[in-house]
């Protein structure tokens, strides 16, 4: 009699399975903590411009004795820099980055020379000697020949200007400039403002000499950005809780964007 033999059904033991989760895990895991480290990555490289630009410009002003952008149209001059008027906001010497006029916020004049100077002193890289002793007319589509990309990416740039006595960098979204007048968006996070806030300075939105900013109205709004009770949301930069702390309850708040952040010079 043919003897019959019990037919073996191949498949996954319950061991094997664990192992191909515990696997999958660790691919995944491993995918987030690289994301992680390339967003700190971003961070400290964004905040390494802001630094290289603190010294430069102190290399600067030690050279020519005024700040870029501000050199005094005689001595912008002798040194072979882009011409300027010497007019209030055109290479005036008051140690001020001013956009053609005392008290405005646009893109031009010294706001704009800044960078032009800097790059014509050999001592940032870019390409940024289109910038003149005016407002710049249009930027679209070469906004990287008047101001530089942040290191985040994502659209932002940083700007200068002054205000209170003191000169400010902005890393902002801009993602056009016509007659002079920024249009803005918001391109940091919560969490990026935080974690570069807290790096060099308080950690606090509202305080310190790095702080958040919201008016896309006009740039480099004196107001510093929400006002304390906005309802924490997507989107929203600073939550309403106790001491205005940064919006980074959960996950979605703490990463949609809705920040910009201006920093004193040093």
């Amino acid at each position: 009699m043919q003897q019959l033999r019990a037919s073996k059904q191949s498949g996954f033991t319950l061991v094997e399975l664990a192992i191909v989760l515990v696997i999958i895990g660790l691919i995944i895991g491993g995918v987030l903590v690289g994301q992680d480290l390339i967003k700190a990555a971003e961070i400290r490289s964004t905040l390494g411009q802001i630094e290289t630009y603190n010294t430069t410009v102190n290399a600067f002003r030690d050279k020519y004795r005024y700040i870029p952008g501000d050199i005094n149209s005689t001595q912008a001059a002798q040194f072979g820099f882009t011409l300027r008027s010497g007019a209030v906001g055109h290479g005036d010497g008051n140690t001020m980055l001013e956009s053609c006029s005392a008290g405005t916020v646009l893109l031009g004049c010294e706001t704009a020379l800044f960078w032009n100077d800097l790059n014509s002193a050999a001592l940032i890289d870019g390409n940024f000697e289109t910038s003149t002793d005016a407002l710049v007319t249009s930027t679209t589509p070469n906004m990287i020949l008047h101001l530089p990309e942040a290191k985040l990416g994502r659209g932002n740039f940083i700007t200068v200007f002054s205000n209170t006595g003191r000169n400010f960098y902005q890393i902002t979204g801009v993602t056009a400039v016509n007659a002079g007048v920024y249009t803005l968006t918001t391109a940091l996070t919560p969490q990026e403002s935080f974690n570069m806030d807290d790096k060099i300075d308080d950690g606090r939105p509202l305080t310190g000499g790095v702080r958040a900013m919201k008016d896309l109205a006009a740039l480099n709004t004196v107001i510093p950005a929400e006002v304390a009770g906005d309802t924490p949301a997507e989107g929203v930069c600073i939550s309403d809780a106790t001491g205005t702390p940064y919006n980074t309850t959960t996950e979605a708040f703490a990463n949609t964007p809705s920040c910009q952040l201006r920093m004193r010079f040093n």
